[in-house]
């Protein structure tokens, strides 16, 4: 079983920054796709941001220029830099990881929160 943990969510005004970090562990084979969704209340989860194990990334339109997802493949951990924050950024964001042949993983979530 593989377990991910967010961390890093917060209140930061508009304009400004937050990095998130997913750290997974527990029985790790190879985790391929990795990446963040977020989930406003009442709505339909949604992509942020999607990085592969060789380094490939997609981006939401919604935070193209403006969010930049990385990883670390040594520590099986995957962050989200998330500058020029807005208001509408506000929900929980979670964490997910693939590995071959089995569903995905998910965390628990981190709320981020912007004020105006």
């Amino acid at each position: 079983q593989v377990q991910l943990v967010e961390s890093g969510g917060g209140l930061v005004q508009t304009g400004g920054s937050l990095r998130l970090s997913c750290a997974a562990s527990g029985r790790i084979f190879r985790l391929n796709l990795m990446g963040w969704y977020r989930q406003a209340a009442g709505k339909q989860r949604e992509l942020v941001a999607t990085i592969g194990d060789g380094g490939s990334t997609n981006y939401a339109d919604s935070v193209k220029g403006r969010f930049t997802i990385s990883r670390d493949n040594a520590k099986n951990t995957v962050y989200l830099q998330m500058n020029n924050l807005k208001p509408e950024d506000t929900t929980v964001y979670y964490c997910t990881a693939g590995e071959p042949g089995r569903l995905p993983y998910w965390g628990r979530g981190t709320q981020v929160t912007v004020s105006s």
